[in-house]
């Protein structure tokens, strides 16, 4: 039973279309709601429930009173679940104070080409789809929801709906070119879970962000903070003699705690309220942020710290790959060695692995060059579009 100072929060079991009035019904009240994955195994999502121990439960059979659950604090928006590539899924719990301040961050750097009408195709149990409803709801913006991903329904919301921005993962946006979906209609494309083959970030209404569920999705656009956000790189802990070390953010988005794990909240979040992300980057002169990938994911090679990311940004423009992902493999020699997982845009005729050696020897030291090659159907990724390296390695 919620007290005076918590709030339920409320399981949604539901496909997007259908879960999205229910949400947005529970944040009017000033609940709490947890999207949970509706085509997930029965097994994960009872395993999900008994972690998250939701005080109410909406599926297809309609809503539940559960026993034993807990209320979160009033304030607190949703409970999003990270990815869950390398673990099980962290429970974090957002506010809307968060979900206010992205809206207004992200208002601030679209202005009338971020409002909309908004389309929905990305999955509500992750952040980058929940942020898009919330931030919509936040401003009054139209929204169209979509049950998934299809080329031709996002043709039709662009045509016929008239929605004008939309949030994707680079996957989508190369479909949606390739079938020759009217994104140039588009005011404003946001594009986030990896980086953007440089073809498609050349477009004016494309954008590509960085942030993580802990942040309320993104808070970075194009390598520059969004208004009210702050980044810094861990050179003296993390850091080596190229200078790049964790990207950690401060931000008025930043998640309230993690869900029953106290200590996991106080490493994540020094006392000065830097959020430590993982991942590694560098900041140049103008405060531009590069990614170089997870710190965990890093191929160390003959004693060189090798970025994937790197290697990938380097080999995807290669007019014979569509699409690539980088990992690590054991080596006697070197300790690690560079393998590059391609999906050849024809599978007729795949690059070889000279023709991507001579290609990245344009932008990458000898070291960084991929020794191995291996021609994939699709790679690995999550919902969020990001590499699941690990099942490639």
């Amino acid at each position: 039973m919620a007290t005076s100072d918590e709030v339920d929060l409320i399981a949604v079991l539901l496909p997007p279309p259908a879960a999205m009035p229910v949400v947005v019904a529970a944040w009017e009240r000033g609940d709490a709601v947890v999207v949970l994955d509706p085509a997930a195994p029965p097994a994960w999502v009872q395993a999900r429930v008994a972690e998250l121990r939701p005080t109410t439960l909406v599926d297809a059979s309609g809503h539940g009173h559960l026993a034993g659950g807990v209320p979160v604090a009033r304030g607190v928006a949703a409970v999003g679940l990270t990815s869950g590539t390398t673990a099980a899924p962290k429970l974090v719990e957002l506010t809307f104070a968060g979900l206010d301040a992205s809206a207004t961050a992200v208002d601030a750097v679209l202005g009338a080409a971020g409002r909309g009408p908004w389309l929905a195709c990305l999955p509500l149990h992750y952040v980058a789809g929940l942020a898009v409803v919330g931030r919509a709801w936040s401003r009054g913006a139209a929204l169209v929801v979509h049950d998934g991903f299809d080329p031709a329904e996002v043709a039709h919301a662009i045509e016929v709906d008239g929605v004008r921005a939309v949030s994707l993962v680079p996957t989508q946006l190369r479909r949606l070119i390739d079938a020759g979906v009217p994104v140039d209609r588009l005011d404003t494309i946001l594009v986030g879970g990896g980086p953007v083959p440089g073809d498609l970030a050349a477009r004016a209404n494309v954008h590509s962000t960085y942030g993580m569920t802990e942040t309320w999705g993104g808070v970075v656009h194009d390598g520059h903070p969004l208004p009210g956000v702050e980044l810094r790189i861990d050179v003296d802990r993390d850091g080596d003699a190229h200078g790049d070390g964790t990207v950690l953010i401060r931000t008025p988005t930043i998640m309230f705690a993690y869900r029953f794990d106290a200590a996991a909240t106080a490493r994540a979040i020094d006392p000065d309220g830097w959020f430590r992300t993982g991942d590694s980057g560098t900041l140049d002169a103008d405060g531009r942020l590069t990614l170089l990938g997870r710190r965990d994911e890093m191929i160390i090679s003959g004693g060189v710290k090798i970025s994937p990311v790197e290697v990938e940004d380097a080999l995807r423009s290669h007019p014979g790959v569509l699409d690539v992902v980088v990992a690590g493999a054991p080596d006697a020699d070197l300790g690690m060695h560079v393998v590059a997982h391609v999906v050849p845009r024809d599978p007729a005729a795949p690059p070889t692995l000279d023709a991507l050696r001579d290609f990245g020897a344009a932008t990458l030291t000898r070291v960084k060059l991929p020794r191995a090659l291996v021609l994939r159907d699709s790679i690995p990724r999550t919902a969020s579009g990001k590499p699941q390296r690990r099942l490639l390695a």
